[in-house]
Order: structure tokens, then C-alpha cells, then sequence
């Protein structure tokens, strides 16, 4: 596949992943999905509103990992769902929930797909969360760092290098 004369631009900063970690422009596109057996928790107002070790992640060029978990390890009691809609080049149409815990709220602060596009049915209905929005999230109990940027979603860990796109001046990549 060809690169984008950004694709090359940006590697310019690309971060060389040391034992363990992986690098976010090692990832694919189409971005790939797979399973997971990391311990994943999220914690909103003092109270883990979700805790697997079931999810999924996606895994695109030049984004930090995002986590899918399954609507049966989330507090659901917390979610309501929400009229705002986006959509996904890839995955398709997503809808979005509120978190409400403890009289504190934060709308359009989780996402899912209904029925994803072909090749991402299996993320039918599993729910991902914007770090930023959370008091925590966290996987294997190492705290995420959040990805830059209000649009995207993104988990940084120890184990994940960048440049990551989100921040300031990375739209284009």
C-alpha cells in the first residue's frame, strides 16, 4: 500500500518501540479489531462503572488503542442513551450515552455501534469511553494517559508509542 505524503512526514517523529510496546504507526488501515484479556476499569465520580476482561480494541494508524467493552460488565444503571449520532468511516454509525453517578453528569461521553460495518459486527452493542471524561480509566491497573484532542478516544499506555494524532496541528495525518 502506498503511504500519504503525511503518512511520511510524520514518521519523521516516529518513537522506535523498546521490549513490550508498540508503536501506533505499526498499526493498520482499516484499523483492525481484536480481543482482549487485559484487566480494564473505569471509574467515574468514585464509582467503577465498568471492569472486564472481556473487551476488544481497536487498533488504527497513528491512534493509541481504543477499548470496546461488553454492555454486560458495564454498569448499565449509569448509561442513558443519547440522540447524538457520528459516524466512522470504517465501523460505521455510532451512538453515544450519558453518565449520570451521583447527581454528576457527563453527556455524549461513552460511544457503541448498533450494528457496525462488515468486518467490525463482533463490536455490536460493546462500549467505549472517552478517558478524558472518566476520573480513571486503566488497564492491567496501569492509569491510561488521555489522547489529545476532544474527537478521539484514544488509551496511552507504557506499552504504546507515538506520535499520536489529536493534538494540535494533527488532523491532516
Amino acid at each position: 500500500m502506498k503511504e500519504r505524503a503525511t503518512d511520511v512526514s510524520n514518521r519523521r517523529n516516529y518513537i522506535k518501540p523498546g521490549p513490550g510496546q508498540e508503536s501506533v504507526w505499526d498499526y493498520p488501515r482499516p484499523p483492525r479489531l481484536e480481543d482482549t484479556d487485559k484487566h480494564i476499569q473505569i471509574v467515574f465520580n468514585g464509582v467503577v462503572i465498568a471492569d472486564t476482561r472481556r473487551s476488544k480494541r481497536i487498533l488504527e494508524t497513528s491512534h493509541p488503542p481504543v477499548y470496546y467493552i461488553p454492555p454486560a460488565d458495564v454498569k448499565m444503571e449509569y448509561l442513558t442513551s443519547t440522540s447524538r449520532t457520528t459516524f466512522c468511516e470504517w465501523k460505521g454509525a455510532a451512538s453515544y450515552y450519558t453518565i449520570t453517578v451521583n447527581n454528576k453528569t457527563i453527556p455524549n461521553s461513552a460511544w457503541y455501534y448498533c450494528q457496525p460495518s462488515s468486518g467490525y459486527e463482533s463490536l455490536a452493542d460493546y462500549i467505549a469511553f472517552y478517558p478524558a471524561k472518566m476520573d480513571a480509566c486503566y488497564v492491567d491497573a496501569e492509569k491510561v494517559e488521555v489522547q489529545e484532542g476532544d474527537f478521539y478516544g484514544g488509551w496511552i499506555t507504557k506499552n504504546v508509542v507515538g506520535p499520536f494524532k489529536g493534538g494540535q496541528g494533527t488532523l491532516g495525518w
